[in-house]
């Protein structure tokens, strides 16, 4: 259990007590959605380039071959994805102290000129969104961008957020 500032639309702070166990397992619940997606697409993109009436019917026809592809690709998304599970099922969360910077497996509360956001440093599974305790989380891991801007930030200290048009201060609320 962590504890976690939330801003209240009055400008109210609460004080929420955050279990990152429960957002772990919120992940490994979207993973397993996921996973079953991607099993059921290339499979289904299996049996599409290995029907026979995908066969080529002139040497520009290119059904089946695109469909092998496609199978592929598939079936490295459902590696991928099965590779986040296992980690994800094995990872023991710890909380952060006060004045620890944000590492593998914090969660990061920013704030900046949109609002708070949320982030999950993760070991995997980039991008992936969860919803915990009625806010969104976005988990990124320490290589993506995002990641090597918070790794080592403490509660306090801002950072710029890359942006489409120019780059954004937030400031780092909380890492539990």
């Amino acid at each position: 259990m962590g504890i976690f500032g939330f801003a209240h639309p009055a400008g109210v702070w609460q004080v929420v007590l955050v279990n990152k166990e429960t957002l772990v397992q919120e992940i490994i619940a979207v993973l397993a959605t996921q996973m079953d997606a991607y099993t059921r697409a290339a499979r289904d993109a299996y049996a599409a380039a290995t029907d026979p009436g995908s066969r080529a019917e002139n040497k520009y026809d290119t059904r089946s071959l695109e469909s092998s592809y496609l199978a592929r690709g598939q079936a490295i998304r459902v590696a991928e994805t099965e590779e986040s599970l296992v980690t994800y099922r094995s990872m023991r969360c710890r909380p952060f102290g006060e004045e620890e910077p944000a590492a593998l497996g914090a969660l990061v509360q920013l704030s900046g000129p949109e609002g708070n956001s949320f982030y999950f440093l993760g070991p995997s599974a980039g991008g992936t969104e969860v919803m915990h305790e009625g806010s969104e989380v976005l988990v990124i891991t320490p290589s993506s961008p995002l990641g090597q801007l918070l790794v080592g930030k403490k509660k306090g200290q801002e950072i710029l957020m890359p942006g489409a048009r120019a780059p954004q201060k937030s400031k780092v609320v909380a890492v539990v």
